[in-house]
């Protein structure tokens, strides 16, 4: 079949935000005996033919589960589109899934009270890079040296074609990455805000040969790069107990569940980092990384980021590119973030190794086992 046509209906590969029935289910005369027919879906046709008709009266939670609808949406989606393709078979993303572009709060989540909250003073964004910018304070330096030096220390490179891209000590470090926000005197300019600036690269969801959904871009990626953020229901501890329990397999759950400790301490100021961490679920609602796969040799890696200090209990989660990656790769990243011992004494126990699930990531660094 050819590149820029899809056996699945309501969705198109290369699609500009336009959505008109030329771009559904193209006469597959070229090679339509090598895919699939698309099911029929008489309801979700009818909507994807006239979902962008001002004319045609589209019930409005035809458009809420559409989706195409929900990630045209995104303010992002002209000039970075997320596509959605299938070239393996009939399957399409669960129904029961929603895209979204930022978290969304759980009721029982609290925020900081206005009168906490504060960003830098810096009245000219390339003050925003050095040691002195109140968004960088709580970074690992030696404030005096560097006040005395005017030394560069915040995350990014800042010119030529590793602009926005994080520096090498950044990439290969654990620390998290302190940026400026809306709450700063500086300007959106500022190059202390790429991850509040959003994702820059196209994405594709696409049907992987054997481990289900994955994401890659058409573009090239480099090294140090932003990609997206995870996002999805944030939650208290308790919840994703609950959700846990209620899920048929747990484990499976916890592909989806990521909790936000990177600042958790039990002798913290904060009473809010002294507690059980909230945590990520993007199970049902989440951006297109949630699509992302697993592999023991992965080429992404995810960074807590700060923007606000007054919320670090709800930071970023932030994927960074680290390494070059090639248009059409699959992006990866390491579920278990190379913490792989206990994992790997498993794999030696009879009794152990029976339960485990295998790891289909095919890299020659393959563990064998995700858990």
């Amino acid at each position: 079949m050819s590149e820029d046509r899809m056996p699945t209906i309501g969705i198109k590969r290369d699609w500009k935000g336009k959505g008109k029935a030329e771009s559904s289910i193209d006469s597959m005369d070229d090679d339509e005996d090598s895919m699939p027919a698309p099911k029929k879906n008489l309801k979700w046709e009818r909507h994807f033919y006239y979902h962008e008709e001002k004319d045609f009266m589209i019930a409005d939670e035809e458009i809420e589960d559409c989706h195409w609808c929900q990630i045209n949406a995104f303010p992002t989606a002209e000039p970075y589109p997320i596509t959605i393709t299938n070239f393996i078979d009939e399957s399409t993303l669960p129904d029961d899934f929603r895209f979204i572009d930022k978290s969304v709060l759980h009721q029982k989540i609290d925020l900081a009270p206005e009168e906490f909250r504060s960003g830098c003073g810096c009245r000219n964004t390339g003050d925003c890079k050095y040691a002195g910018c109140n968004c960088l304070e709580d970074m690992d330096f030696d404030m005096e040296e560097a006040l005395a030096m005017r030394q560069k220390v915040y995350s990014y490179h800042s010119q030529g074609e590793k602009a926005e891209c994080l520096r090498g000590t950044k990439l290969h470090s654990r620390n998290p990455i302190y940026e400026c926000h809306k709450g700063c005197e500086c300007d959106t300019s500022c190059s202390n805000r790429v991850v509040e600036r959003g994702r820059k690269i196209p994405l594709n969801i696409f049907k992987t040969e054997n481990r289900g959904w994955g994401v890659r871009s058409s573009v090239k990626i480099r090294k140090g790069q932003f990609i997206d953020l995870y996002v999805g229901h944030i939650i208290t501890s308790q919840e994703a107990d609950r959700r846990r329990k209620k899920s048929e397999f747990a484990q499976r759950k916890d592909v989806y569940l990521f909790a936000l400790d990177k600042f958790s301490d039990p002798e913290s100021a904060d009473p809010r980092l002294r507690r059980k961490p909230y945590e990520v679920d993007g199970e049902f609602m989440s951006g297109p990384t949630r699509f992302i796969n697993h592999s023991c040799d992965p080429n992404l890696r995810i960074f807590a980021r700060v923007g606000d200090h007054a919320d670090k209990h709800i930071h970023d989660l932030a994927f960074f590119a680290i390494k070059d990656i090639a248009p059409m790769t699959e992006l990866t990243f390491d579920y278990v973030d190379g913490e792989s011992a206990p994992l790997l004494k498993d794999s030696k126990n009879d009794d152990k190794v029976k339960d485990m699930t295998k790891c289909l990531c095919g890299s020659r660094k393959c563990r064998g086992f995700l858990w």
